[in-house]
């Protein structure tokens, strides 16, 4: 081989290596802007309402990318979006009345009854798991006396629940900063209501943001408390922001806890990005989560 011949070769050869060297970097770079892959023992969704900025097929697009499998708190009018993108609404909004005019008044029950009678058929045909619903506001109103109207007004629409398997999950709030006067503000309420109530297609949407403001012991509650417990939404504490180190919750060892009570359903980021890079944001609350 002449002196020249084995330069070339030499060249060439370190060409290659510098080519290989870049495109293995920009690879590691790709397989890094992607995240990991999700683990699959938590079935991801997020709360549209935190991202209002960013319209609903951006969303979609995003999500799809990150590993979501839900977009929720929509109505029956985003369905065919969520459609298009293969995606779930793992709790669907919309009743009457919203948060603070609810089923603990005789008087509220006849147009959430009718909600109920015209959208829990359309949440089954979508396929989608869970329709929301909420207590409202004491306004006087004794808990008991809240725990058995809720139940009356339950008990009219549970059974086309069952018949369509739908679940309605009553969303358990914090009446200490955000929800004042809210009725169904402690899991101890929300699990009396499930056992007057008794019906597998009624239970309680756990909101961990607000019971740590209530009552603190997550992982203990969701231990005793998991079979009345339908969904899961997220929150950093305080100001329910991010779910990071920025916050008082660990949350790789509460999702632990939910995966080790057998739980099927999904966990929704619920929190309201601090940071310019909303969408980043939630793909860090994503991973944390995935356990």
């Amino acid at each position: 081989m002449s002196r020249r011949s084995a330069l070339s070769k030499i060249a060439g050869g370190a060409v290659l290596a510098t080519a290989t060297a870049s495109l293995s970097q920009r690879l590691t770079a790709a397989d890094a802007a992607a995240g990991p892959e999700l683990k699959g023992h938590i079935n991801h969704s997020v709360c549209k309402w935190c991202y209002d900025k960013i319209p609903l097929e951006a969303m979609c697009k995003a999500g799809k990318e990150m590993g979501l499998q839900s977009i929720e708190l929509l109505a029956v009018d985003d369905f065919p979006t969520l459609k298009k993108y293969d995606l779930s609404c793992a709790m669907v909004s919309g009743v009457p009345g919203g948060i603070t005019s609810g089923l603990n008044r005789l008087e509220n029950h006849d147009k959430i009854a009718a909600f109920f009678e015209q959208t829990i058929p359309k949440v089954a045909e979508a396929g989608y798991p869970n329709i929301i619903c909420f207590s409202g506001n004491r306004n006087g109103m004794s808990d008991e006396k809240g725990v058995e109207n809720c139940a009356i007004g339950l008990k009219r629409i549970v059974g086309l629940a069952e018949k369509h398997k739908v679940t309605i999950c009553m969303e358990l709030l914090n009446s200490k900063v955000n929800h004042k006067d809210y009725m169904c503000d402690h899991t101890a309420w929300g699990v009396e209501l499930c056992k007057a109530v008794g019906s597998e297609r009624f239970k309680l949407l756990y909101d961990i943001y607000h019971m740590q403001i209530m009552e603190g012991d997550v992982i203990r509650t969701i231990q005793q408390s998991h079979q009345y417990l339908g969904h899961y939404h997220t929150g950093g504490v305080p100001g329910r922001n991010e779910i990071d180190e920025s916050q008082e919750l660990y949350y790789p060892a509460i999702m632990k806890a939910i995966v080790a009570t057998g739980f099927k359903g999904h966990v929704a980021q619920e929190f309201i990005p601090k940071r310019s890079d909303a969408l980043a944001s939630l793909k860090q609350g994503v991973q944390i989560c995935d356990v």
